[in-house]
């Protein structure tokens, strides 16, 4: 999976830009401030229409415009097609081959993008919700049926949630949106259960190809109930239990929305043992791991915003000898020792 030709109005800082983009590494090369990161913002959008720093849609469109827009063509194998993006004040529309979609899911079967960006070295030290939201993500970009589980269980957590804000409860309706809760939740434990066995191998052979040492990587998943044929009705009871505290705080206080996981570095629990340096490189390879899970014909784009100066010499000319195997990858950076087999982009 690759994208050619590649046109954004009027987004973030940038009028217009166009780009005729390669297959293998592409870098955009540029000072601070010169909207690098603007770029391949907008080539993640193309996959979850959303941004990755977490910005409504709003804040997207250029200041003093009334509407964005993000143009590109996407080969894969032999098929070609073309999606646009209008991002207005209201609201955005997706189109496909000049066709209008709804749903994100069809977005994501047709353009796949995993981005490590500098924030994530604070991955493992940050708050739980950036772990699990690396956890959805991931398994969402590795499977459909996942997306439409995390989905599905967003949405009763909200109607859980509105229901226990109220001053009289309907204790019916909170009995029947707390089943559905349980079942949909079973699902996702044992999507992510599957998914941290899954990768265990892909980590460890990324460490050792980026370090060029014999490095151990172990991840440690916390389900709020382990899958098991009883899993029904222990967490029935485990909500019977946390029933007095939601209503208390008025929000669901246990559940998949509040699980956690930690990562093992040589033994250690990275968080609390691990140098910057090796926070940075373990969060890499967990980012850079979904492309290794994913199927051969859906590949996903790779971006690596702002990695290469946080890496010392020899760690950046491992990393990117380590790429060359991906379809296409987008790399922002101020300045760039080689160009051996990459296509340079400046930007200005």
């Amino acid at each position: 999976m690759n994208i050619t030709n590649f046109y954004i109005k009027n987004f973030r800082s940038h009028s217009v830009r166009q780009f005729n983009f390669q297959k293998g590494i592409n870098v955009l090369v540029g000072e601070n401030g010169c909207g690098k990161t603007n770029i391949v913002e907008a080539i993640y959008y193309l996959s979850l229409a959303r941004s990755f720093r977490g910005v409504d849609d709003k804040d997207l469109i250029k200041i003093g415009t009334d509407l964005a827009e993000i143009n590109t063509t996407v080969k894969q194998n032999k098929i070609t097609k073309k999606i646009k993006i209008i991002i207005t004040k209201e609201g955005r529309r997706i189109f496909i081959d000049n066709k209008p979609i709804n749903k994100i899911s069809e977005l994501s079967n047709n353009i796949n993008v995993i981005i490590f960006e500098p924030k994530d070295v604070d991955l493992f030290k940050g708050l739980p919700k950036y772990r699990r939201n690396f956890l959805d993500i991931s398994l969402s970009k590795k499977s459909l049926v996942y997306l439409d589980y995390i989905t599905r269980y967003n949405r009763i957590l909200k109607q859980r949630n509105d229901l226990l804000k109220n001053t009289n409860i309907d204790q019916i309706l909170l009995e029947t949106n707390t089943d559905l809760l349980i079942k949909t939740s079973q699902k996702i434990i044992e999507y992510r259960s599957q998914y941290i066995k899954d990768i265990i191998n892909i980590l460890n052979k990324i460490i050792r190809a980026l370090t060029r040492e014999e490095n151990d990587i172990e991840i440690i998943y916390k389900p709020y109930i382990t899958p098991n044929k009883d899993f029904y009705l222990e967490a029935k009871e485990l909500y019977k239990k946390s029933l007095e505290a939601d209503i208390k705080q008025k929000s669901t206080t246990i559940g998949i929305h509040r699980e956690d996981f930690i990562v093992n570095y040589n033994g250690k629990d990275i968080a609390t043992y691990g140098s910057q340096g090796e926070n940075r490189i373990v969060a890499l390879c967990l980012k850079l791991a979904p492309y290794f899970s994913i199927e051969e014909e859906k590949k996903p784009i790779v971006i690596l915003d702002d990695v290469l100066s946080e890496l010392d010499e020899m760690h950046q000319k491992q990393l990117l000898e380590f790429i060359k195997k991906f379809d296409q990858v987008f790399i922002t950076t101020t300045k760039l020792n080689t160009t051996d087999n990459v296509h340079c982009y400046q930007i200005k």
